[in-house]
């Protein structure tokens, strides 16, 4: 009897969170995608896992995002945890009208032509890390791809936007890990534990950096959010202002990080579209939006109804919570043909990955821009390399990557 029709929604979910469910989500979508578009899990729990259901979810205004007023209802006492308080100052856990005024404040940053204008400098980057890997892997020696490129080169950009000097960059990644954990869903106190730690090392860290561009301004997005707030703290609070340095940073560069693992993964595994990653200029901007099709960072969002509702034919009552499953809506097959199979290729290729709606990821396009400079530019640098080892998926569901990824380079 297959997975798919031998478990009830409530059980597939049990499975997707899983440890194996999170080292291989997929199987657990499709024994959800059975049951409907739009799956009741339980009372005041449902699924979306259908393409076009997922994309209404994202933009329905009645559908908003967890933030402090919901915490107060749902979770009693969950302001004794730093990292759950610091996300909900940040725009992720805001709703309109307050996500509305903290997004505008930091979109300038974002635009196309700003993002455009980074490809230089990312290209720069991208060459002096693969010098970089070159020497750590002479003479065949293993280099752990995810720590020593796939990190790097994202946390380096978006610390160039922010203004976070490159001498401090090394330790964000354990951090911003840890601190992700409060996305996740869990009440555990030892898990949130390890994320309040973590929250508090980096607003430890931007306070002080807050401080010294008030000494010391810059051409920078702390220089200017720090300008915004000290000239009017109605546009954007002290905390708001560390919360969504916190958010900007995290984000900034994890997902990213994510997106880089896969896209050498999937290359590795099929060499002609690694070949022509590397020989055609124009191939890359296919294949990194099947990555993010195939293989989304970001694997589901959240969203609570605030009043009863209709969403494509199915009532969702008040107070429910929607997981609205990215990445199953990814591999929808009434959207996409053949779903389970990766095509760089692909016509009309519209991921969900990084969202829609007021919530849409201020990050994606230079996200896009990260990858389709630095997969073509690895691959022509070092047209051998292969995997040295397994690449570890860390067991997380949210958001989905390698801890490491041994490669050789040639």
């Amino acid at each position: 009897m297959t997975e798919r029709a031998a478990a009830s929604p409530e059980e597939a979910m049990a499975a997707l969170l899983s440890p194996d469910g999170r080292r291989d989500p997929y199987p657990r979508y499709e024994a959800l995608r059975a049951h409907g578009d739009l799956v009741t899990v339980r009372p005041g729990l449902m699924a979306a896992v259908g393409h076009a259901v997922c994309a209404r979810a994202l933009r329905e205004p009645w559908l908003q995002v967890q933030d402090a007023e919901s915490y107060d209802r749902d979770l009693p006492g969950w302001r004794s945890h730093s990292s759950l308080r610091g996300w909900t100052g940040s725009m992720l856990y805001t709703n309109p009208p307050d996500h509305t005024r903290l997004r505008r404040l930091v979109s300038g940053a974002f635009t196309f032509r700003r993002v455009t204008a980074l490809g230089p400098a990312i290209e720069r980057m991208t060459g002096r890390l693969l010098d970089r890997v070159a020497e750590l892997g002479a003479g065949g020696a293993p280099v752990d791809f995810m720590r020593e490129f796939a990190f790097r080169l994202p946390v380096g950009v978006i610390g160039a936007l922010l203004g976070v000097p490159e001498d401090d960059q090394g330790w964000f990644r354990a951090a911003a890990a840890d601190v992700t954990l409060a996305l996740e869903g869990t009440t555990d106190p030892s898990v949130l534990g390890t994320a309040d730690k973590a929250m508090d090392e980096l607003s430890a860290y931007f306070t002080t950096l807050i401080a010294h561009r008030r000494r010391e301004p810059a051409d920078d997005l702390v220089s200017d959010l720090v300008r915004v707030h000290d000239t009017d703290g109605s546009r954007l609070g002290e905390h708001e202002l560390t919360a969504n340095l916190v958010l900007l940073l995290s984000a900034g560069f994890d997902t990213t990080t994510h997106l880089l693992g896969h896209g050498l993964k999937l290359a590795l595994e099929h060499p002609d579209a690694a070949a022509r990653l590397a020989a055609e200029p124009g191939f890359a901007e296919g294949y990194v939006e099947e990555c993010l099709r195939f293989e989304p960072p970001v694997q589901a969002t959240t969203r609570w109804a605030v009043t009863d509702a209709d969403l494509l034919g199915t009532r969702v009552p008040a107070g429910t919570k929607v997981v609205v499953m990215l990445a199953a809506g990814n591999r929808d097959p009434r959207r996409f043909d053949r779903p389970d199979v990766f095509d760089p290729g692909r016509p009309d290729n519209q991921p969900l990955s990084f969202g829609g709606g007021a919530h849409f990821c201020l990050g994606a396009a230079l996200a896009r821009l990260e990858a389709r400079i630095a997969l073509p530019m690895l691959l022509r640098r070092f047209p051998a390399v292969t995997a040295a080892g397994p690449a570890d998926y860390r067991d997380r569901w949210l958001v989905r990557g390698h801890d490491t990824f041994p490669v050789t380079v040639g």
